[in-house]
């Protein structure tokens, strides 16, 4: 349903020339959406999808093992979104103190999301609510370091952005004016917490999702924020028991119609467009998570049968796979501290595991070792651009 233009123009001055900006009106949309039809039968997919994964993260023997993996992976996929270049292999090498195969600058990008969505989860578990100063924060954690460190880390802008475009008066999109930042982002703060306009809480995300991107508060670092936003409204909701879901992989994917429905959405009110492609976002990213949970699992099972029938060795060699479990690329200095082994021990087990194919070497040097858990890695590393 097209509802018009969902904000006003304001004229405003940037890099010299004059600039329309555009200001959201606040939410909900008006005339209010209405759930029918295929749009509803689109959300409840969508709740169904997360609602198997919630119950497959109860499941898990080991959640933080998958939480972790679930936290880098999208840590990659999102930071991929804003051009950088960095694989699994890398943060993991980064992680370790070793030099990673991408420019230093694309890692720490990554590492500082790690950081940033690991920070507001402890946030949100820890009972601070879902705002504003929540998100400057993240936002503060997201730039501490590395590129985009001197724009302004937790503040909210004090100048004139734009999206596209070499200048402000060719850009594809300008947001709102800098005075007019606070007041929209305070606008989105209430409606996050309203609880009287009947919205869908997964509806709810969506809706802030695009306001969030349409605000464009930051100098830099909105669109890795605007996704982040999306997981800590379906936890602090209670939607979701732990942070499982990620849209960067399904965005990536299909970024030109992404692009297309936030302008859509800005210019028409077609909320209802935007949704549909949503849910579907959540349903197979959803369903995507569960499968790789259940894979990851059985891989595991797989390795752990073929360590068993290993004789002395067989104890070492069962807490060494636990270690490249939490660290699928591993030093043999870490995997002692990881296990309480001495290196002698370490050593052994892990040329036990390169024999039996479950890990493998990456260097060829004899000294300083580092290996690698190749079919959990490669798993891993699925959808991201290497």
């Amino acid at each position: 349903m097209e509802r018009g233009e969902t904000g006003r123009y304001e004229i405003t001055t940037a890099g010299g020339e004059e600039v329309r900006a555009f200001v959201p009106a606040p939410l909900p949309p008006v005339p209010r959406l209405m759930f029918g039809g295929a749009l509803e039968q689109d959300l409840e997919s969508a709740v169904l999808a997360l609602g198997r994964l919630d119950g497959v993260s109860a499941l898990l023997p080991d959640k933080t093992l998958f939480l972790y993996s679930c936290v880098r992976r999208e840590a990659i996929l999102s930071s991929q979104i804003e051009g950088t270049q960095s694989s699994f292999s890398d943060l993991l090498l980064f992680e370790l103190d070793e030099t990673p195969g991408v420019p230093l600058d694309d890692v720490i990008l990554v590492s500082n999301y790690v950081a940033a969505l690991e920070y507001g989860l402890e946030r949100l578990r820890g009972g601070f609510p879902l705002s504003n100063r929540l998100i400057r924060e993240i936002h503060g954690v997201l730039l501490s370091r590395g590129r985009g460190s001197e724009r302004s880390p937790g503040e909210f802008r004090r100048s004139q952005n734009w999206i596209g475009g070499t200048r402000p008066g060719n850009a594809v999109f300008v947001p709102p004016p800098p005075l007019e930042v606070p007041n929209s982002m305070s606008a989105l703060e209430q409606f996050l917490h309203a609880r009287d306009d009947g919205l869908p809480v997964l509806a709810r995300a969506g809706l802030a999702h695009v306001q969030f991107e349409t605000i464009h508060p930051f100098l830099d670092g909105n669109g890795r924020v605007g996704r982040l936003l999306i997981t800590f409204l379906l936890c602090h909701a209670g939607l979701l028991q732990e942070p499982l879901l990620y849209l960067s992989l399904y965005l990536k994917e299909n970024r030109s119609t992404y692009y297309q429905l936030l302008d859509r959405v800005r210019h028409t009110g077609d909320w209802d467009a935007w949704l549909a492609f949503f849910f579907a976002g959540v349903k197979v990213t959803a369903e995507g998570a569960v499968s790789t949970a259940h894979r990851l699992g059985d891989l595991f099972r797989e390795d752990r049968a073929k360590i068993e029938p290993s004789g002395r060795r067989v104890g070492s060699a069962l807490r060494v796979h636990e270690a490249l479990k939490a660290r699928p690329i591993l030093s043999l200095p870490q995997a002692g501290r990881d296990t309480g082994l001495s290196f002698p021990a370490v050593s052994s087990a892990m040329d036990l595991l390169a024999d039996l194919g479950v890990a493998r070497e990456l260097t060829g040097r004899r000294r300083n070792r580092l290996f690698v858990y190749d079919r959990y890695l490669a798993i891993l590393n699925e959808g991201i651009t290497i």
